[in-house]
């Protein structure tokens, strides 16, 4: 743990919003002879603006994605990298895997580094699975014997034997974040960066996954940096965290203080309405509008009795057919643990949308105790997240008659779970 396997220094990463490139020949020119003749800063470098994605951009303005990001991470670590969307994470994590090049300042990595980034990446569509783990395999530096000791585990590991000569242009998503993982945990690397991608598996694969996080980290002392909006996985998994805000970390430290920070952040968020809720995950195709939560007699609420019945209405607004939508209402506690969730994929059947629309969701018996809860959306589809916003609503549950006793357990004895007891005679 003393040695520092990945040291960042002065960071930053300038986007010119509604262009192509860096800039204009004139403003790249200009960088050159400030900085490689005259040794001076980049003069487009320091930027006014911060990327605050809740304020409207010009077309040509300049951005800072990232912006003066100074990190150390020791050999051994578990870091989890947290953050609203927007904040930075993913630009940091792919200048850190080179799949871009920073604006100004220098990233010095120990080892070999393997990247989970998103659904595909690194995978050539017409090429087969196998063939993809012996080229991202070389890509890293190994072997080809390598890789062929490691080939029965990987595949193992991702259970796509069936499919394992097949191009991976015909895996669905799914199978291609199994993949992709299997081969970043499983060839050895010095250094594993996984980003939220293993939201798109499903728990079974989510449970390996954080497993082998473990196993890469406690047991053969690799670092892994990882990039999640479940606070459950990062508190189970981290042993520090950092917190992105606009672009900037704002926190490094413990993974306790560091969630409680990241919470504070969003929370605030509750009272907007979701048409302007920039921070979020959205492929311009499926888009959350609006929610309200309804009781039995569809009447609008504020406070919802424990036990009580209760429809969370979604108002969705369609740009083109998605088919085979999932739609996953998270419930989530003050601390950001989650409770339980309520996903069309596991109770119904997952649907086609191709016009603006109303979907309910209906709970029969809403299963928390007295006190504040929070609720996130997300909409996925076989292209991956649709739309995806934390922190959309605050839910108020007051006490209710939720075994029709007129008794109500405390918060610390956790959910409700409807039940009855029955005395066996013997007959």
């Amino acid at each position: 743990m003393s040695n520092t396997v990945i040291k960042i220094e002065n960071l930053s990463k300038i986007y010119r919003l509604g262009e192509v490139g860096t800039g204009t020949l004139s403003h790249d020119l200009n960088r050159f002879v400030r900085m490689n003749i005259l040794g001076q800063d980049d003069p487009y470098a320091k930027v006014g603006h911060v990327n605050d994605r809740t304020q409207k951009a010009e077309k040509g303005e300049l951005v800072a994605a990232l912006r003066d990001i100074n990190l150390e991470v020791k050999e051994g670590e578990v870091l989890g990298i947290i953050g609203k969307n927007g904040a930075g994470k993913s630009t940091l994590l792919k200048l850190l895997s080179r799949v871009t090049s920073p604006t100004t300042g220098s990233i010095k990595v120990k080892g070999r580094l393997a990247s989970l980034l998103e659904v595909g990446t690194g995978f050539h569509p017409e090429m087969t699975g196998r063939e993809n783990i012996y080229m991202n395999g070389t890509i890293m530096g190994m072997r080809k014997w390598e890789i062929d000791r490691k080939l029965d585990e990987i595949v193992e590991f991702a259970g796509v034997a069936k499919y394992l000569d097949t191009p991976t242009k015909r895996y669905s998503s799914g199978m291609t974040v199994r993949l992709g993982f299997a081969i970043a945990a499983h060839l050895e690397p010095e250094i594993l960066v996984v980003d939220e991608v293993l939201a798109v598996g499903d728990a079974e694969f989510q449970k390996k996954a954080i497993g082998k996080m473990q196993d890469v980290s406690q047991n053969q002392g690799r670092t892994v940096l990882f990039v999640s909006h479940n606070m459950g996985s990062i508190q189970h998994l981290c042993n520090g965290v950092t917190v992105m805000n606009n672009g900037s970390i704002i926190y490094r430290g413990t993974t306790d203080k560091g969630i409680e920070k990241y919470l504070n952040l969003n929370i605030g968020n509750t009272n907007k309405s979701l048409n302007e809720r920039t921070d979020r995950k959205y492929s311009g195709r499926i888009k959350f509008q609006d929610i309200n939560i309804l009781n039995e007699q569809g009447i609008q609420i504020d406070q919802i009795p424990t036990g009580c019945a209760v429809s969370f209405r979604l108002k969705i607004q369609a740009n083109t057919k998605v088919e085979k939508v999932g739609l996953r209402l998270l419930f989530v506690n003050t601390k950001g643990q989650t409770l339980f969730l309520c996903n069309n994929a596991y109770s119904s059947q997952l649907i086609n949308i191709n016009k603006d629309l109303n979907i309910d969701c209906f709970i029969p018996k809403i299963p928390l105790p007295e006190g504040i809860y929070y609720l996130h959306l997300t909409a996925f589809s076989e292209n991956g997240i649709e739309d995806d916003i934390e922190f959309v609503k605050e839910i108020q549950i007051i006490s209710g008659n939720f075994f029709e006793t007129g008794k109500t357990p405390v918060l610390k004895e956790g959910l409700f779970v409807d039940h009855h007891f029955e005395i066996d005679n013997g007959k």
